[in-house]
């Protein structure tokens, strides 16, 4: 088996003065976000293909999966030289290496060289942010780039990169979490019945990217019910700011999940235009599957923005409605107090009916010497209630209608 040697950018060597170091030490002191945002930041004016590790990187754990038609074997190494050796020992095997955590700048290196990773591709893979995407070796094999995507306990959407790098017997997959969507996979490998088996590496590149979208659908059909959970607490409950920052909070993802998506599509595309040599006719068959999955994702993603929006609005013209029906029944109150307060302030102006020298003011309020002046008033006042809430009953303003 040959093993092509890891192209580099730039000349391997250079004079001591003007030498650049090609591994950086681990950021510290971080927390996981400020880590990704202080590694873009590290990344400026830095030579291409400077290696960084991320803080809150997992130690990595080397699993081989080492098979043919009529052959499997699977084990998890802990020294890399021994898993070095039994791959050159078995050159007429396809080797699936799947690396699961990256704090280990060493071994990241040699990995680039055994397995002729470019130092671009490798810093592509350290930096665990990269959009999804596709790119060829000068020998015409493939680094891909995926997004893993899982709808948490916690409501919001997490991803995780895939990385794959394809060989003439080989794929090695890099992943920064030990927990997966890939055991699909794997199982399918350990059965025996399975196409994998029987076909070239590019084909497990496959296997992998396509179980990667299809655990787009399980992360949709989560998000698809909760947006409906939230239209029913907008409808049958008492919508309040923290459900506002629910539905801000999914709308976010769900723009975030289009974001994953898009790139996926177009990588797939990209694949389907690449030539025979590079991916045969016969695997881009599949791929083109791969493609309409993720034409899916993506028209359930306009879809789900879509629905998220509605429910803003739903839930801004259900606060809207709320605060008009307060409004109507300040109104009505108001209104009904409006005559009684005349009423009553009409006869609290005290125009006295006798005058000073004894005789009699026949204008002056005649009812205050009335015995039943007082319960007339009042019935008075009763009867204008009375008309009031009958003339809003008809006109619909106490009911709903």
């Amino acid at each position: 088996m040959t093993t092509a040697s890891s192209p580099s950018p730039e000349p391997t060597t250079a004079p001591a003065a003007e030498q650049e170091p090609l591994v950086e030490a681990p950021l510290t002191g971080i927390s996981d976000r400020a880590a990704t945002q202080q590694a873009r930041e590290q990344q400026v004016g830095q030579r291409p293909g400077t290696l960084t590790i991320r803080e809150g990187s997992l130690p990595p754990r080397l699993f081989l999966i080492s098979y043919s038609a009529h052959f499997f074997a699977e084990q998890e190494y802990h020294s890399y030289e021994e898993l070095w050796a039994y791959y050159q020992a078995h050159p007429d095997l396809k080797h699936w290496l799947d690396v699961r955590g990256y704090n280990n700048l060493a071994l990241m290196q040699r990995l680039m060289q055994d397995f002729g990773i470019h130092p671009l591709h490798m810093e592509d893979v350290l930096g665990d942010y990269q959009r999804a995407k596709v790119d060829v070796f000068d020998d015409n094999r493939l680094f891909l780039v995926s997004r893993m995507t899982d709808f948490t306990a916690q409501l919001e959407i997490d991803d995780d990169q895939l990385s794959l790098v394809t060989g003439s017997n080989f794929v090695v997959s890099f992943q920064d979490d030990y927990d997966d969507c890939l055991d699909s996979v794997r199982n399918r490998l350990r059965s025996g019945f399975t196409m994998i088996r029987h076909k070239s590496p590019i084909y497990l590149a496959y296997a992998l990217t396509d179980v990667v979208l299809d655990h787009y659908y399980p992360t949709m059909a989560a998000i698809g019910d909760y947006i409906e959970i939230l239209e029913d607490r907008i409808f049958n409950g008492r919508p309040n700011r923290r459900l506002l920052s629910r539905i801000l909070q999914m709308k976010k993802d769900i723009v975030r999940f289009r974001r994953l998506v898009y790139p996926e599509r177009e990588k797939i595309a990209e694949i389907l235009r690449l030539p025979e040599n590079v991916v045969p006719e016969e695997t881009k068959v599949f791929f083109k599957d791969c493609y309409d999955h993720a034409i899916q994702a993506m028209d359930l993603a306009e879809s789900y923005r879509e629905s998220i929006s509605s429910l803003m609005d739903l839930y801004l013209s259900d606060q809207s409605n709320r605060m008009n029906e307060v409004m109507k029944v300040l109104t009505i109150i108001s209104s009904i107090f409006i005559p009684l307060s005349f009423v009553v302030g009409l006869y609290g102006m005290n125009f006295q009916r006798e005058n000073p020298d004894g005789t009699i003011n026949h204008l002056n309020m005649p009812e205050l010497y009335e015995p039943w002046g007082y319960p007339a008033l009042l019935g008075l006042l009763a009867l204008i209630v009375a008309g009031q809430l009958i003339y809003f009953y008809r006109k619909g303003w106490l009911t709903n209608r």
